[in-house]
C-alpha cells in the first residue's frame, strides 16, 4: 500500500509538471502576439532555449542548492524505494524555476542580444532564484545546526513564517523584479519615445496569438497552483476554486478598467492568477475574487503609468504583471487569509510584507549587478542596424512569414 501511495504521488507530481511545462508555450505565444512580426521567431526560440538551459543548470546547481539533494549518483540510487520521487520533484520545481527567464523575456523583447540573455537566464535559474527558493521553501529556511533560518527569523518578528503556497512572490515577484533592471539598462526600443519624450506606442502584431498564450497559461495555472500540494492526499478543491475566482476577477476588472481592451483583458486573467498563488490554499473564494480584481487594476493602471509617465519600455508589462502583482499577492495572503475575512488563518500581514520585500530587494540587487556587468563587457543590446532589421533576421537569419518577405521583395 505504501508503494502504491508513493507511485500515486510520483504520477500526481509528474502530471503537474507536464501541465506547467505546457505553460511555457503560453509564455511563448503571449510574447509572439505582443511583439512585431520581425521579432516573433526570436520570441519562440528564446523561450525554448531558456527552458533547456534552465533544465540543466537547475538539475546540477539550483535544486541541490535549494534542497540539499544532489543527483550526481548512479541511476539505481536515484530511483530508490520512493520510485524516483526526488527526480519528479525536481522536474516539478524546474517548471517554476524556468518561469524566471520566461518572464524576463517578455520585458526585454525586440532589442536584447540573444546569448548574453541566455547566460543571464541560466544564472538566475541556477543561483539567484534557487537561493531565495531555498530560503523560503527549502533547507535554508529552517536553519542548520542550531542556526536561525530565514523563516524562523520572519516568524520571530512577524509572528508566523512567510506563506507562499504556489509562488506569487517566490516565482512571479522575483521574475518581475529581476526583469526591471534589464529593461532599464537596455533602454526603450528605437522609435518608442521621441526626442521630446512623446510616447509613440508600437502596435502588437497578433491579438489571436496573444489570446492563445493567455488561454494556455490559464489552463496550465491549475497545475501550477493545485499540484503545489506535491502529494495526492494534499490536493485541495479550495485551491482550484480560488484560482478560478481570482482569474475571473482579473478578467472582469480589466474589462471595465480598460474599457474592453483585449490585451488588458487577457493579461488581467494572468494578473489574477499571479496574485492568488500565495494564498490560494487559505483564502475564501470571495477573497480570491477581490484579490484578482485588485491585481488587474494594479496591472492596467501601472502598465499605463510605466509606459506613458515613467517612459519604461517593458514590452509585455512584466514588471507590473509579475513584479508588482506578485508582491500584492504575497501581501494579500496576509490580509484575506485571516480568519476575520473567512480565511484559514496561519498568516500575519507583517510576515507576508517582510517576505515580499525581501524578494524584490534581492531581485533588484542581483539583476542590476549581473546586467550591469554584462552591459559593460559583452553588451546586452542589439546594434541599431540589427534592431531595425529585427531579431528574427539579425539573430536567426529567418523570418516568421518568409512568403510575405519574398512577395515584398
Amino acid at each position: 500500500m505504501n508503494e502504491l501511495l508513493k507511485s500515486n504521488d510520483v504520477l500526481f507530481m509528474m502530471l503537474g509538471a507536464v501541465m506547467i511545462f505546457a505553460m511555457h508555450a503560453g509564455f511563448a505565444f503571449l510574447e509572439v502576439g505582443s511583439v512585431r512580426q520581425k521579432s516573433q521567431v526570436n520570441a519562440l526560440v528564446k523561450i525554448l532555449s531558456d527552458w533547456s538551459v534552465s533544465t540543466v543548470v537547475y538539475f546540477l546547481i539550483g535544486f541541490p542548492l535549494a534542497y540539499g539533494l544532489s543527483f550526481l549518483k548512479p541511476a539505481g540510487e536515484l530511483m530508490g524505494p520512493e520510485k524516483g520521487f526526488d527526480l519528479v520533484h525536481y522536474f516539478f520545481l524546474l517548471t517554476f524555476a524556468a518561469c524566471i527567464p520566461a518572464i524576463i523575456s517578455g520585458g526585454i523583447a525586440e532589442r536584447a542580444k540573444f546569448w548574453p540573455q541566455l547566460f543571464a537566464g541560466g544564472v538566475f535559474a541556477a543561483v539567484v532564484y534557487p537561493f531565495f527558493e531555498g530560503l523560503m521553501w527549502g533547507r535554508m529556511g529552517v536553519g542548520e545546526q542550531g542556526t536561525i533560518g530565514v523563516q524562523a527569523w520572519i516568524e520571530k518578528i512577524g509572528g508566523l513564517p512567510f506563506h507562499d503556497y504556489a509562488g506569487s512572490v517566490i516565482v512571479h515577484s522575483m521574475g518581475g523584479w529581476l526583469a526591471l533592471p534589464a529593461v532599464l539598462l537596455l533602454g526603450p526600443r528605437l522609435g518608442r519615445y521621441g526626442k521630446n519624450g512623446k510616447s509613440h506606442p508600437i502596435p502588437i502584431s497578433n491579438i489571436p496569438f496573444l489570446a492563445l498564450g493567455s488561454w494556455i497559461l490559464c489552463v496550465g495555472w491549475f497545475g501550477f497552483n493545485v499540484m503545489s500540494a506535491q502529494a495526492i492526499n494534499g490536493i485541495s478543491g479550495l485551491v482550484a476554486v480560488n484560482s478560478l475566482f481570482a482569474m475571473v476577477g482579473g478578467v472582469l476588472a480589466a474589462l471595465f478598467v480598460s474599457k474592453g481592451d483585449p490585451g488588458f483583458i487577457h493579461n488581467g486573467a494572468l494578473a489574477g492568477l499571479v496574485a492568488i498563488c500565495a494564498g490560494s490554499d487559505i483564502v475564501h473564494p470571495l477573497g480570491a475574487l477581490v484579490i484578482g480584481i485588485v491585481a488587474a487594476v494594479i496591472f492596467v493602471k501601472m502598465f499605463t503609468i510605466e509606459q506613458e509617465k515613467l517612459k519604461i519600455d517593458d514590452v509585455l508589462g512584466v514588471w507590473p504583471l509579475h513584479g508588482l502583482v506578485g508582491t500584492w499577492g504575497g501581501i494579500a495572503a496576509g490580509i484575506f487569509g485571516s480568519k476575520a475575512l473567512w480565511g484559514m488563518g496561519g498568516v500575519t500581514f507583517l510576515s507576508q510584507l517582510m517576505g515580499s520585500v525581501m524578494a524584490l530587494l534581492l531581485a533588484l540587487i542581483c539583476s542590476f549587478m549581473l546586467y550591469g556587468i554584462l552591459k559593460a563587457t559583452v553588451g546586452i543590446r542589439l546594434s541599431k542596424e540589427e534592431e531595425l532589421k529585427g531579431p528574427d533576421l539579425a539573430i536567426h537569419n529567418v523570418e516568421a512569414y518568409p512568403e510575405e518577405g519574398y512577395l515584398l521583395k
